[in-house]
């Protein structure tokens, strides 16, 4: 720890939109400070835990390879990759959110994304394709599909990484188990921020402030209150750390809360899940996203959700909650052995939970569920099942005739053995409520006017995701707001110093 007090810009939290704004802001020439709540050794925020997928618009794979420079002209020819432009970023957003992400900042996340990736990659930060989680082989190539196809090498441990890395280089102060808890005001402007570290309470002098730490979903009373009682049962996917301080902090001194606060990014997730993430075993190893080629049955034996109502890009992140409602939170992917090598990588980890059985009454003898009814839903849903070609690479339309719900599209008999079931159950990534910010990350009050020296980025944007997201949003949201709140922070700061030399 520094013993210096007084800073151009402070950075609350060390994920990825806290470390892309603190880098942005000392690219302007801002002398910057980063608190990480935890200690070291748990650093990095959700963004530690993330698989690395980032969503970017980009218009061929000419763009892609700009970012990942590895791929070979021959690695290249074997790709198809459809085009992923500004207009089919913002119309899935749109889509996905019902209508409500508010403009402006819908527009500046997808017209900023792709020139933040590049940035990001002039910083060190490594892109790769990702091979694993969006493309299938079809005709000996490999076919891309949901607008996902970079993501961060070595997922997000090796985004944060290589941003802290970055950070270290350019003599970025980092404090560790330093949390901020009051934001310090004099007259209309920030003026300091209250650290607390070591039992002690310190203020660190300066005029901006840039709050990237995260949502409330770590905070167990205040996710029952914004969400409902039944969210005290969720997993919490990611760091512990996330305890809604910001947005606390921030309308403690008049900023407006802003964004669907009834709503979340959560997902299905393995039923013996810890609790809350483990950093000795990040990557987001727990999720359980080939669904889409499932059915999913609770412990009464009934379906409740279309689990090929889309691609997982654009259901997962509401899927979760339906599994919340389901009785004892609990839920049960189906596959037989024609789907099973299809799965994603997560399936064959040793921390994936499932149940085998050479028959289906083998398998349903393991489960504690209502069995005759498992068996009478798996049994109608075969019987229901239409012809068409089975397709994982497109919406196929292979579909259901006469249930409730239907499965729209992957609609594959279960029928050959081995039959595996994965329990799954819901786990909470971070809230869509946050701040209300304007296009450039200030912070804003109820009048509309920026709460001057105040700026959010990350999870604490509200206004972006209502009801749902579409895949790999998460990240690429914390990198541009982070970079425009990192550049707008260090140009209010270094701005006002000029303007109080060029008074004195």
């Amino acid at each position: 720890m520094s013993n210096q007090t007084s800073y151009d810009v402070v950075v609350v939290g060390a994920g990825n939109a806290a470390l892309c704004a603190a880098i942005s802001a000392c690219e302007e020439g801002a002398k910057v400070l980063v608190l990480e709540k935890g200690p070291e050794h748990k650093r990095g925020g959700n963004s530690f835990f993330t698989d690395g997928a980032i969503r970017v618009a980009y218009h061929n794979l000419k763009d892609i390879r700009k970012v990942v420079p590895d791929l070979t002209d021959e690695d290249a020819a074997a790709v198809v990759m459809p085009d992923y432009h500004e207009d089919d970023y913002y119309e899935d957003i749109m889509r996905v959110t019902k209508g409500e992400s508010q403009p402006e900042l819908a527009k500046q996340l997808v017209n900023r994304s792709f020139e933040t990736l590049v940035w990001m990659k002039g910083h060190g930060v490594k892109f790769e394709l990702n091979y694993e989680n969006q493309s299938y082989e079809k005709d000996g190539k490999r076919q891309f599909w949901g607008g996902l196809p970079v993501k961060t090498e070595n997922k997000g441990i090796g985004l944060m990484e290589q941003l802290f890395t970055r950070a270290q280089e350019l003599g970025i102060d980092i404090w560790y188990e330093a949390a901020a808890v009051e934001l310090m005001k004099k007259e209309e402007n920030i003026c300091g921020v209250a650290v607390e570290q070591d039992g002690k309470r310190m203020t660190v002098e300066t005029t901006g402030v840039i709050l990237a730490c995260g949502s409330l979903e770590a905070n167990k009373t205040f996710r029952s209150e914004q969400l409902g009682d039944e969210w005290e049962a969720a997993i919490v996917r990611g760091t512990e750390y996330n305890t809604g301080d910001g947005i606390s902090m921030a309308t403690a001194i008049g900023a407006e809360k802003f964004g669907e606060y009834s709503g979340c990014h959560s997902i299905g997730t393995d039923y013996n899940a810890p609790k809350v993430g483990d950093f000795n075993k990040p990557g987001d190893i727990y999720k359980k996203h080939s669904y889409p080629l499932s059915i999913m049955l609770n412990k009464d034996g009934k379906r409740f959700v279309d689990e090929g109502a889309d691609f997982r890009n654009y259901t997962y992140a509401k899927y979760g909650r339906e599994i919340l409602k389901q009785p004892d939170h609990v839920a049960y992917q189906i596959y037989d052995s024609q789907v099973r090598p299809l799965l994603r990588k997560e399936y064959d980890l040793e921390e994936a939970t499932y149940y085998k059985g050479e028959s289906l009454l083998e398998l349903v003898n393991q489960l504690p569920v209502d069995k005759q009814q498992f068996l009478k839903t798996i049994e109608e849903y075969n019987d229901a099942v239409q012809g068409g070609e089975y397709n994982p690479t497109e919406k196929d339309g292979k579909k259901t005739t006469g249930l409730t719900p239907e499965k729209t599209n992957w609609a594959l008999k279960i029928e050959n053995g081995p039959f595996y079931a994965y329990p799954v159950t819901c786990g909470i990534t971070f809230s869509f409520g946050g701040l209300h910010v304007n296009s450039s990350g200030e912070v804003l009050k109820k009048d509309n006017k920026p709460l001057s020296g105040l700026f959010a980025a990350g999870e604490m944007v509200g206004g972006i995701f209502y009801h749902n997201y579409p895949g790999g949003s998460g990240l690429m949201s914390g990198a541009v707001y982070g970079k425009l709140a990192g550049s707008a922070a260090a140009r209010y700061v270094l701005g006002n110093k000029k303007d109080t030399k060029i008074t004195n």
